[in-house]
């Protein structure tokens, strides 16, 4: 059956190929306009963000309002048939708003206000800041709301950061009685407040954490940074509300951070039609761009699965280098095409750059762009990006398709709070988002497609889900786990898992708490071992390539409880103790892993439940090291994605029948192909 997302605007049925553009800045210089226009259809580009910066330029006094250089520029692009997606310039406010109204500054955990200077310096809370956004998006939907060029409003940018003012704590005690029904009692119940002697006995007294204050009661923690993501939402949805009303048929996104550590976006993904995300690895570092693209690839499917499947935009990437990492690498040959096409072919819907045109001055002056210092089309850079637009161009059928995941992987931010404030077993770090990361690899390597979930989503639709170090498990998860093996699924746990409810709070009775009686085990106790320390898993399992796997970080020590072991310890004092074990429950399994063992055993591991459960791999022939393949499908044609992550040509060979046509260069591939270093093939079925 056919299933397509379709466009993200109708407007533009194509992919999305653009950049972050301020014409503002060159205000005085009417033809770097002109040459700006004729240079973004050379690139092949069909889309511009305008507007992100613009408030000062905009409103340049209070209530004094200048939209005729907007006006021009948006008349202009849509001569050209280039669209227009719109960002609200609520990031970065101008000079007289902070100057007149200070309380619109952040205040820092310190309790100090900042001075006016750098971007989202204000308070999410702030009735006053809220109301002049409101004012400027109002004005600008219903200036804009008829304009052929608008295809889509960006909310801002990159929100991030909080705030500390007595706005936020007023509001911080607001959610925090409604949340446990007004009562204090709960709260300390809730906080486990009589340790230390912290019992609240009036909600004046709660504070937010500060350095000079109250900062290791983890439970306030885990409750300030829940109302950070929450205050930070409404905040969001207070600027969408005058664009859903005077604009209702436009669609709205904000461009998310990865895997930022600062806000829950599933928390967001509801309130927003699209996901967008800004992705700037650093290629040719310290890591291999095998290494590197795998961890791009989960961060693209983690955006894709925020809203069940649909495709997602990459808002910002740089086509050669940023300005602001410790050592800024051009990128080699090929690897633009390569990481771009990366994003499309994980489930984004464009590819686009911050920025169009590198600004004379400031923060961003060195930042990479389409169009350099030297303001011409005759650069490598320049080149690159149009050979990519041409690409883009081919691969309309792509678009509002999907990557249907057998496979899901919990990576939840609330888990990875708690987890990284708990004092113990091992301080110096568990690296939640690294080993959620290696568990991905090896269906990266594989070309078995993924999706990244909280532990609130539905699991029923896939045959594997894999939990690591699901150490805060809410109400309710423990038992819809349960369901998923009993009715057939196969589940992976690991080690620190089951540890904490949603309170933060230790579960009674023996840990992995509500995970107990699906794994069939208990946990007595966990050992940390140090950086550079290691103990051994050695498995007799058949699907074992060897003898001894390296295990690091923590050791569990467990007893069974209806579990079997497939591996145990090699050494110490817990040698020939349970660390790999599986248990049959109901019609399926689960599995436990109770240390952080090595890729090699992942990759024979998770191997030899690919090919148990009959797992659908993208590719049907074998992918060479550091090659991979990523699959989008409308449920009648489908389309593969093979990519290069090495810096050597690779040659595949294909199964005897086999075809696939060429989307990128018209050609019928089969018997064999060759990537070049850092190529990458659009194959038709």
């Amino acid at each position: 059956m056919k299933r397509s997302f379709g466009p993200s605007n109708d407007k533009l049925p194509h992919l999305i190929h653009g950049a972050d553009y301020n014409p503002e800045q060159w205000r005085d210089h009417p033809e770097v306009w002109e040459e700006d226009l004729r240079l973004m259809e050379l690139a092949g580009c069909n889309c511009m963000t305008l507007g992100m910066f613009s408030w000062a330029q905009l409103e340049p006094a209070e209530g004094e309002y200048d939209f005729t250089w907007l006006d021009e520029i948006m008349d202009k692009l849509a001569a050209r048939g280039i669209y227009v997606i719109f960002g609200t310039p609520s990031g970065a406010r101008p000079h007289w708003l902070a100057e007149k109204y200070p309380e619109v500054l952040r205040v820092g955990n310190n309790r100090v206000r900042n001075l006016f200077g750098g971007r989202h310096n204000h308070c999410y809370t702030s009735p006053l800041y809220r109301a002049k956004t409101a004012e400027l998006n109002t004005i600008l939907a219903s200036r804009y709301k008829d304009h052929p060029a608008l295809i889509m409003w960006h909310l801002s940018n990159e929100y991030g950061g909080e705030c500390h003012c007595e706005l936020c704590q007023d509001a911080f005690r607001g959610w925090l009685k409604q949340k446990y029904d007004n009562s204090l009692d709960r709260l300390n119940k809730a906080w486990w407040t009589t340790f230390w002697s912290h019992t609240y006995s009036d909600w004046s007294q709660i504070e937010s954490p500060a350095p000079h204050g109250e900062r290791l009661t983890h439970s306030l923690n885990l409750d300030w940074k829940r109302f950070v993501t929450d205050q930070t939402v409404d905040f969001m949805l207070a600027e969408a509300a005058p664009l859903r009303v005077i604009t209702p048929d436009i669609p709205i996104t904000t461009n998310l951070m990865g895997t930022y550590p600062g806000l829950n976006y599933w928390k967001f993904a509801p309130h927003i039609d699209v996901v967008s995300w800004d992705n700037y690895p650093q290629w040719h570092c310290d890591k291999s761009e095998t290494q590197l693209g795998m961890e791009v690839g989960f961060v693209h499917d983690l955006n894709r699965s925020l809203k069940g499947g649909k495709p997602f935009l990459l808002m910002e990437s740089t086509p050669s280098m940023t300005n602001w990492q410790a050592v800024s690498k051009l990128k080699k040959p090929g690897m633009h095409r390569l990481s771009s096409l990366q994003a499309v072919a994980h489930g984004s819907d464009s590819v686009q750059y911050f920025q169009w045109r590198q600004s004379r001055g400031s923060s961003e002056k060195f930042h990479g762009a389409v169009v350099s210092h030297s303001g011409h089309e005759h650069t490598r850079v320049f080149r690159d990006v149009a050979e990519l637009g041409g690409s883009l161009a081919r691969l309309d059928e792509v678009v509002g398709t999907t990557t249907p995941a057998e496979v899901a992987i919990i990576f939840d931010w609330e888990n990875r709070w708690a987890l990284e404030d708990a004092q113990g077993p091992r301080n110096i770090g568990l690296d939640y988002v690294g080993a959620v990361m290696s568990h991905y690899k090896s269906f990266w390597n594989a070309g078995i497609s993924v999706d990244i979930l909280d532990m609130h989503q539905d699991l029923s639709r896939y045959k594997l889900v894999i939990a690591p170090m699901l150490y805060l498990v809410y109400p309710g998860v423990g038992e819809m786990i349960e369901a998923f093996v009993k009715s057939g699924g196969t589940f992976v746990a690991t080690y620190w898992s089951g540890i904490v409810d949603e309170n933060d709070l230790c579960f009674l009775g023996g840990f992995p708490g509500p995970l107990r009686r699906v794994l069939g085990l208990w946990s007595e106790e966990v050992d940390a071992l140090l950086d550079g320390e290691h103990n051994s898993v050695l498995a007799t399992a058949g699907w074992a390539t060897q003898e001894s796997y390296e295990s690091s970080v923590l050791c569990d020590l467990i007893h069974l409880e209806g579990a079997e072991a497939l591996a145990v310890y090699g050494q110490d004092f817990y040698e020939g103790r349970p660390a790999v074990t599986v248990h049959p429950f109901g019609q399926g399994e689960a599995y436990y892993l109770a240390s952080r063992i090595e890729d090699a055993f992942h990759s024979d591991f998770y191997g030899y439940l690919a090919d148990r459960l009959m797992l659908a791999k993208n590719a049907p022939f074998r992918l060479p090291e550091g090659v991979t393949a990523q699959r989008r499908t409308d449920g009648e044609k489908s389309f593969l994605f093979v990519m290069n992550f090495t810096g050597a040509t690779q040659r595949l060979m294909l199964p005897e029948g086999l075809r696939f046509e060429d989307l990128l260069n018209g050609t019928t591939v089969e018997a064999e192909a060759e990537l070049p270093a850092f190529g990458v093939a659009v194959w038709g079925e």
